[in-house]
């Protein structure tokens, strides 16, 4: 080794020894310095975006605003920042966000290869650099927030965990702060008509049901087989959302590989060969938290409340001639799916109590709703006595008069009589084109033209998908005694047809 190259060694040495010595020192600000302390074990709350999933995450996310942090997990500084960045993330987003559903706070790593020209797209200048704006226009946006007129601007004042919060709430017009608590300051009130939130909630609580299911491995026999089946077909054919329904009909074209003989894999191999390869209403869900069905306390509402409004909107969607079908599909799914036993039991006997089938699906909405009445009535006494029910969404009969006063014919509150008339009318109306059309408002990306049409077909795909399945392919399952055959007539209808729309 000659003289130049001992010294050139001599010297990296001495720079790594710096470094090193550096790094451990208080303060440093050093490439090597690691993040540790009270921040170490704490999970990440800020959503990572790279170029395959940047405009579904935020197409999807129920947020009013967005903001994107791009950064190089190389550069110092972003490493530095990011304790401050995640401070104000824990108050947005996941399961135990204090605001939820405000601000969906997300990041981007610009320095790998595959994320580079998402990054061009916003015309990245600096590290870290943070963006604001609806999520909806980060969707395939260029990215131009320089113009005066675009809607995407920069955050010029977010050194600190404290400014950044401050420069949100500038835009906001709210008073969030770094301390705040579970439920304090809250500005975003679940309230009884907010439709749109009520849907990202059925979607919550379907993928929800299917965690559960997955997780306790309960489809143990061809009866839970046939249950579980019957319940995705009825989601695939009415349920509000359309991923879901697309989700659902993966499952039934899939079912009988999944599942031969009703004994299910759920053990993955790498490969799409488990139930839970095939996310119900698409990979990003559930997202942790409800809108719509939020309590003011972790325990209340929340998933209860999501699968009876997922009830509610089943029911509106049905023909005449689905009625019983839907109603035996609901009963069967609680008996055999639903975890709490009391309240399965008492679901059940409100199923056995129905003497002859459904005939008219007036009756079956009818009876849905009634049911969910006799439920709160009975939970109002047992939260009374134990004192067990959330403090500012204590159980109703409903409607609440306020919100259909044409529903009641008396007004004695000790003894309700009602119009079931208007009943029935305001349910599905509650729970029908409103819930839908103000969700496809939020949900669609597109012209207008090809917001009307998809709103359209939406309804019309919900009100008339179930026939066939009903008639001819449980026909065929019956006769076969498998359902194989149900998932043959699936996967003929999806292979004729041809794909008109990527996942929403």
């Amino acid at each position: 080794m000659s003289l130049a190259h001992l010294v050139l060694f001599a010297g990296l040495l001495s720079l790594v020894i710096v470094a090193s010595s550096s790094s451990s020192s208080p303060g440093s600000r050093s490439i090597l310095r690691d993040i540790s302390g009270e921040n170490a074990d704490q999970k990440d709350r800020a959503v990572e975006l790279n170029s395959s999933n940047f405009d579904s995450v935020l197409r999807d996310t129920p947020a009013k605003y967005a903001v994107v942090e791009f950064f190089a997990h190389w550069c110092p500084a972003c490493r530095n920042y990011k304790p401050h960045y995640e401070k104000v993330a824990r108050l947005f987003n996941g399961p135990d966000a204090i605001h939820p559903g405000i601000v969906l706070m997300t990041r981007v790593d610009c320095a790998m290869k595959t994320n580079t020209k998402l990054c061009d797209r916003f015309s990245v200048s600096h590290y870290p650099m943070l963006f604001w704006g609806p999520p909806s226009k980060f969707v395939s946006g260029s990215g131009e927030p320089k113009k005066e007129k675009s809607e995407i601007v920069v955050i010029d004042d977010a050194r600190t965990a404290e400014r950044l919060l401050k420069w949100i709430n500038k835009q906001t017009h709210s008073s969030y702060g770094l301390d705040d608590k579970k439920f304090e300051n809250e500005h975003v009130r679940t309230n009884i008509t907010d439709y749109k939130q009520a849907v990202y909630d059925i979607e919550e609580a379907t993928a929800e049901a299917f965690d559960i299911i997955l997780s306790n491995k309960v489809i143990k026999s061809s009866e839970t087989s046939a249950s579980f089946i019957r319940f995705i077909q009825l989601l695939a054919a009415h349920h509000a959302s359309r991923r879901c329904r697309k989700g659902a009909a993966e499952i039934l074209v899939n079912y009988d590989d999944l599942c031969p003989s009703g004994k299910c894999s759920y053990e993955s191999s790498g490969g799409k060969d488990t139930l839970g390869s095939f996310p119900i209403c698409g990979k990003d869900l559930p997202r942790g938290y409800y809108m719509f069905c939020r309590g003011s306390r972790n325990d209340t509402r929340g998933f209860s409340c999501g699968l009876w409004v997922l009830f509610h909107s089943l029911s509106v969607r049905i023909e005449d001639g689905e009625s019983h079908f839907a109603f035996s599909t609901i009963c069967d799914f609680v008996n055999n799916f639903f975890m709490c036993d009391e309240c399965r039991l008492h679901f059940n006997d409100m199923c056995l109590s129905v003497k002859t089938p459904f005939k008219k699906a007036r009756d079956f909405v009818l009876w849905v709703w009634s049911s969910h009445n006799k439920v709160n009535e009975r939970l109002m006494k047992d939260e009374a006595s134990l004192g067990s029910g959330d403090p500012e969404f204590p159980k109703i009969i409903w409607p609440p008069r306020a919100l259909c006063p044409s529903c009641y014919i008396s007004s004695d509150e000790k003894s309700i009589e009602w119009d079931h008339d208007n009943v029935y009318k305001f349910v599905k109306s509650y729970y029908g084109p409103k819930l839908v059309s103000l969700y496809k408002e939020k949900s669609v990306v597109g012209s207008k033209e090809e917001t009307v049409s998809a709103t359209g077909e939406d309804l019309t795909v919900a009100t008339n998908a179930l026939v066939v399945p009903v008639g001819a392919a449980l026909a065929i399952a019956v006769a076969s005694c498998a359902f194989g055959a149900l998932a043959c007539y699936w996967r003929t209808q999806q292979k004729n047809r041809k794909p008109r729309r990527s996942w929403n």
